[in-house]
């Protein structure tokens, strides 16, 4: 028997959820709950004074590429996700400017805070979901408190940003850091008009790259009139009565500036499960299951707090990411309602970001991740070529491929450029889901038509450079092992295979030999006569190089190499 139009039997206990953040995990997890249990008491606690913010669009609201701050926090049908809304279109109660200050375990109730009147509530729990999300990394170094220094991690930060562009007082900035963070406000400051450096400590930007690529945004960066400094960090900010007026780099160069972004990553927020014993992990996160089941069996924990397992590799990382957020957050609420019925098997650490007209993006292992994880097997490539026709305005991309060179078997990719880096990642990052090879890769099945792709998609003529190369069919050499070779005084018989009005526009100044490619058979005798010199050949993009080498190899030269990616991968200056 029912109670009446209820749907709920008659004696059952209501179940009580308290969600602690309202980020995105937490949302998320409250969203799901009830949608599988119209019933249950579902309550958010929400430290900010705004829910469910899109804390990924941050730099694009202090960039300018909208200037309505409410659609950080709309629905994609523009209804502002406020306390209103949750508790009018979902049945849920949130709470904002609200605080909670301890946890009862044994009791399973929670104390919470109001911050704006200072008053205490005790909430009582059947199960408990953790999304405090993370904290700014703050470098412990002179100033951090100056006036003028911020971080971009929250709604408030974005405020104060966007002010400083619209206002137009503050000239000069620095990011300290040159990861993903830094790199979009970097974009965004720099699309506000100010000077702007960004300062890396480590010898490259965006370490989810390899170098070379790396470089290649580096140069990107530049070319938009920002200043990139790696391999140095900061060792104090400078203030004059308590606002900051420059800062000082390790090597003791100092740089002017009123406004300083500390952009060096994020650490999981972790305060409230240490201070009622939650299993933590090694890099500090809460320690779940594939359920976002903590250590005490009513408590779940979902997002930039916790720990999760790398699928390859299998070791435990904290990913602070907010698609994987989202994800986690909804296994947490199902598990609320129906335990154990939804898992959360991983990540492959899949990312992207926007550099001005450029995107950036990876998954997977990098070839440093993947050497320390299969040592000896891992083998590369770097593809340079357009995304679609250039009668469709097609656009650059530069992809490298990672693979276990036993087996085949994907194991990563980075892709940058112009052209529509974000598709190539999403085919890379389901190969990986789904266990591919490269000869799995190679004759893929992939939407074609002159609008959106190659015949052969960039990613699939990825896998056969890296098939030819497995199989033999293709020696190469990447534009760092070329510029170790002239840097080490050696002298391999560079050839250019482009045309004459080609050389002329764009050439490395290598010391290299034009000789294009219609006219190769005819000029053999311009080669080096010994058969095992080795030989270098490239162009644009190296797909030329490529068909140069498969020449000279069936013409008795044995020592024939490929410079991977051609002029396009080339991330050192050029003679022009």
């Amino acid at each position: 028997m029912t109670t009446s139009g209820s749907g709920k039997e008659a004696g059952d206990a209501v179940k009580r959820i308290i969600v602690v953040g309202g980020s995105a995990a937490g949302p998320k997890a409250a969203a799901r709950a009830r949608r599988l249990d119209e019933h249950a008491d579902i309550t958010i606690i929400q430290k900010a004074p705004d829910l469910s913010m899109a804390s990924c669009g941050y730099p694009y609201y202090v960039g300018g590429f909208f200037d309505d701050r409410n659609m950080l926090l709309c629905t994609p049908t523009g209804v502002v996700r406020s306390p209103a809304f949750y508790l009018k279109a979902k049945g849920i109660k949130a709470r904002t400017e609200t605080e909670v200050v301890a946890i009862d375990r044994a009791g399973k109730t929670v104390t919470a805070k109001d911050l704006r009147t200072g008053e205490h509530e005790t909430l009582p729990y059947d199960k408990l979901i953790l999304s405090t999300g993370a904290l700014p990394r703050m470098p412990p170094i002179p100033g951090i408190d100056l006036e003028g220094v911020t971080t971009l991690q929250s709604m408030q930060d974005a405020d104060f940003l966007r002010k400083v562009r619209d206002e137009k007082k503050i000239r000069k900035a620095v990011i300290i850091g040159g990861g993903l963070i830094g790199v979009e406000t970097c974009e965004a400051l720099r699309l506000a008009g100010l000077e702007t450096t960004l300062v890396e400590l480590l010898p490259q930007c965006l370490t989810f790259l390899d170098w070379q690529l790396a470089r290649l945004v580096q140069n990107h960066i530049e070319g938009h009139g920002a200043k990139v400094i790696t391999g140095n960090g900061i060792s104090k900010l400078i203030g004059e009565g308590g606002r900051l007026v420059g800062v000082e780099l390790n090597d003791g160069a100092r740089i002017d500036c009123e406004l300083a972004v500390v952009a060096i990553g994020v650490v999981p927020n972790t305060q409230l499960a240490r201070e009622v014993g939650l299993e933590l992990g090694a890099t500090g996160g809460v320690l779940v299951d594939e359920h976002m089941q903590t250590s005490d069996p009513d408590i779940l924990a979902a997002g930039d707090c916790v720990e999760v397992r790398r699928i390859l590799g299998g070791e435990l990382v904290h990913a602070p990411y907010g698609d994987l957020a989202n994800l986690e957050g909804r296994v947490a609420g199902e598990n609320a309602i129906r335990p154990g019925s939804a898992t959360f098997k991983g990540t492959f650490q899949t990312g992207i970001c926007k550099i001005f007209d450029y995107a950036a993006g990876s998954t997977g292992l990098s070839e440093r991740s993947a050497s320390a994880a299969f040592p000896g097997d891992v083998e590369t490539v770097i593809n340079a070529s357009p995304d679609k026709p250039g009668f469709m305005t097609g656009k650059l991309l530069v992809t490298k491929l990672v693979v276990e060179r036993s087996s085949g078997r994907i194991l990563g990719a980075q892709c940058i450029g112009p052209g529509d880096v974000s598709k190539q990642i999403a085919i890379w990052a389901m190969a990986l889901k789904g266990g591919l090879t490269v000869d799995d890769m190679a004759c893929a099945d992939l939407p074609y038509a002159p609008p959106f792709s190659l015949a052969i998609d960039h990613s699939i003529a990825t896998a056969h450079i890296m098939q030819n190369k497995l199989r033999g069919l293709m020696k190469s050499v990447s534009a760092m092992e070329l510029k170790e070779k002239l840097d080490a005084g050696l002298e391999p018989f560079i050839l250019d295979m482009r045309g004459p009005d080609e050389y002329e526009e764009m050439r490395l100044g290598v010391g290299e030999r034009l000789i294009p490619l219609g006219t190769l058979r005819d000029r053999l005798e311009e080669l080096p006569a010994d058969k095992g010199a080795e030989i270098i050949c490239f162009c644009k993009i190296s797909l030329r190089g490529y068909e140069a080498a498969r020449v000279l190899e069936m013409r008795g030269w044995t020592n024939v190499k490929v410079l991977e990616g051609g002029i396009m991968a080339w991330p050192y200056p050029r003679e022009r």
